[in-house]
């Protein structure tokens, strides 16, 4: 059984664990849901979506800090197909017959050298009588070994009611007679038991038994009563390794047995389907276990339509296959595609919790049993840290969460900006303020004592040279700086126009945007930030809808519309003002007097001066217009150069991969001079 069981039942063999001694080597996974989170941080900024996020984390698997390797679904699914396939390439399940028709071409064979032997001592002998009656012997011996049937059944039949010549060929045959009655009764006994081993004549017995008190138990069921299902266990426990705890459990494993049966007669030839029909007609000396296993396999049919009764598979290796071969490797491949499709299924991390992992190890290895046992965890590891929560069945994300996106991108963007990018925004003057810069001075009167212990004890400490104890003098004193109180208010125009995913600029633009929102709200929690998503129109967004923002499936890139919310924001702000516009494109939309959109490619001359006349008022609001382009053709060039003139703002020429670089450290330079009382 694929799926896990519930509980294990008392008294039976219960799990089992191997163990090995230290040797320094078995470093296992390791992951924390701040790991985990930081994973899906790109995903989460593309879609928005977290089950969405979570469903492709699964698929793909993931790296730990360790390098250690967490195995997908995905590829589980190709080394579950990769199984299946050598399955099919390595074993004929035709081969049993061939084999068998084989051992009787060697058996008439045998039986034909008898007879020209019995016919040819009876030439010798000088008697006619003797030579006449011999070779009307052995011309009828012939004749029905000639008339058998072609079929593998016929033939059977036939030798079976043969009156043999030969002593070895009658030996041979009734070796053969009794191994195929073994296969036949070992291939039942084992499909419906789910035993692997020898089988006795009290076992095959045993079956019969069993099946046909749960044919009664079913009907008990079907009358409305309660079947003992305890008392049943009791008694047939031993036939049933899953250890099944309800009696719909213990059906559900009937049902794949015999699914697994259907499927070896599906992946037969109808020639070879009816050869074993025939044969086991022949061998199964107790009819009433045939029909106990038909009734049974046509309740269970009825009970559990998708288990897989019409599967078939297409054999092409060399390998031949016994009966009892074949219903192993059919229950094999049956769980190989159970598995597959419960992978393939699965949705979310709790789906992942259904499958047994024992059954996975056994199929897989311990590496995919752990990896799926991980996987299944990550849903609780989020709920558990804060980061997600339940509401309405739906799993969402938390404020925390939101907040961890934009540090977890902040942190992505500087970890790639280098040192020397850093280094030429120095702060060159301090003040009284409250931001520290983490830097120190000497102290002189009248600034705010704010004490750097580190660094005054040291100084004390050089200037005496040696010997306890250490006497601070005031020309030891030094301070940490602080910046001068300032506030900016900085509004980001996102362009979420069609163009930014078709040429995958999306996902660095939002990146950026939560990245300078959690800059903003951490390192100068008194500055403002606003932002606008603009495409055909545009609109506010708050910091709370950013992860769950995406492009506009509309044409149009409204600039105007976008400057126009933009002005609107920052008029209820004080402090430097700018807006830092990200666009992949010229403006191609704008509103019309009665507030609908209209679009033109190229852009018409009216859309143009509607985003050049809110580019005029913005200047004379002293606001000041940044614009970092990705991917700009001559003509965006042309127009943003015409717009940093009239405003005397700035353009940055970008690619995605650096875009983050440009508008960090911009940002971070337009907030040091207002500090330092530079130009803006």
């Amino acid at each position: 059984m694929i799926r896990r069981g519930r509980r294990r039942r008392a008294g039976r063999e219960g799990a089992r664990f191997r163990y090995s001694a230290w040797d320094g080597t078995q470093a296992g996974f390791e992951f924390d849901a701040d790991s985990l989170f930081a994973e899906m941080t790109d995903d989460l900024l593309y879609h928005g979506d977290l089950h969405a996020a979570l469903r492709r984390l699964m698929q793909q698997g993931f790296t730990d800090a360790h390098g250690n390797r967490l195995e997908g679904l995905r590829e589980m699914i190709e080394r579950l197909r990769e199984r299946r396939s050598e399955l099919l390439e390595r074993f004929d399940l035709g081969g049993v017959y061939d084999d068998i028709a084989r051992e009787l071409d060697d058996i008439t064979d045998t039986e034909r050298e008898a007879l020209a032997e019995f016919e040819q001592d009876a030439a010798d002998s000088a008697d006619p009588r003797r030579q006449e009656t011999a070779a009307a012997s052995a011309a009828e011996r012939n004749l029905q070994l000639d008339m058998l049937p072609r079929d593998l059944a016929g033939r059977m039949r036939g030798l079976r009611s043969y009156d043999f010549e030969s002593p070895e060929a009658r030996e041979q045959f009734a070796e053969l007679v009794e191994r195929l009655r073994q296969q036949i009764a070992q291939s039942y006994f084992d499909q419906m038991t789910g035993a692997m081993g020898n089988m006795s004549p009290e076992d095959l017995a045993r079956t019969k038994d069993m099946m046909a008190e749960l044919n009664r138990m079913l009907e008990q069921r079907a009358r409305g009563e309660t079947p003992d299902f305890d008392a049943f266990m009791d008694r047939y426990g031993d036939f049933f390794p899953e250890q099944p705890q309800t009696l719909d459990e213990l059906l559900e494993i009937m049902a794949k047995r015999m699914a697994a049966m259907a499927s070896m007669m599906n992946s037969m030839t109808s020639e070879q389907r009816q050869q074993l029909a025939e044969l086991a007609a022949q061998f199964m000396d107790d009819m009433d276990l045939q029909w106990q296993a038909q009734q049974l396999a046509q309740h269970l049919q009825e009970a559990f339509p998708e288990a897989g009764w019409g599967r078939s598979y297409s054999f092409g290796g060399d390998d031949p296959l016994s009966m009892s071969q074949a219903a192993q490797v059919m229950a094999q491949l049956g769980d190989l595609d159970e598995l597959s499709e419960m992978l393939q299924g699965a949705v979310s991390p709790s789906a992942l919790a259904e499958v047994d992992p024992q059954r996975v190890r056994e199929l897989l290895g311990d590496e995919s049993a752990e990896a799926l046992e991980r996987l299944s965890e990550l849903a609780r590891m989020l709920e558990e840290s804060g980061l997600a929560r339940r509401s309405e069945g739906r799993l969402e994300l938390t404020p925390r969460a939101l907040r961890r996106i934009g540090q977890n991108a902040l942190g992505d963007l500087f970890s790639r900006l280098t040192a020397d990018k850093l280094g030429r925004h120095q702060v060159r003057k301090s003040g009284i303020g409250h931001e520290l810069a983490y830097e120190t001075k000497p102290y002189e009167f009248g600034d705010a004592f704010h004490l750097n212990i580190e660094r005054t004890v040291r100084n004390a400490v050089a200037r005496q040279s040696s010997g306890t104890p250490v006497r601070l003098s005031s020309e030891d004193f030094e301070i940490e700086r602080s910046e001068l109180l300032s506030r900016a208010s900085t509004v980001l125009m996102l362009d979420l126009s069609l163009s930014m995913p078709m040429r995958d600029n999306f996902l660095p633009a939002k990146k950026v945007t939560m990245a300078l929102h959690s800059l903003i709200s951490t390192q100068f929690p008194r500055d403002y930030l606003g932002i606008v998503g603009f495409a055909e129109t545009a609109q506010e967004l708050t910091a709370a809808q950013l992860p769950e923002v995406s492009w506009d499936f509309a044409y149009g890139t409204n600039m105007a519309h976008g400057m126009l919310i933009a002005r609107r924001l920052l008029a209820r702000q004080t402090g430097s003002k700018q807006i830092i516009m990200i666009t992949d494109g010229e403006p191609t939309a704008h509103l019309t007097r009665d507030g609908r959109p209209f679009f033109a490619y190229p852009p018409a001359r009216a859309t143009i001066e509607a985003t050049l006349r809110e580019v005029v008022r913005a200047t004379r609001e002293d606001i000041r217009i940044n614009v970092f382009m990705l991917d700009p053709n001559s003509y965006l060039r042309a127009f943003v150069e015409k717009m940093t003139e009239m405003n005397g703002g700035r353009a940055f020429f970008t690619s995605p991969h650096n875009l983050g670089d440009y508008v960090l450290v911009d940002f971070l330079e337009h907030r040091r001079r207002l500090v330092t009382g530079g130009r803006l």
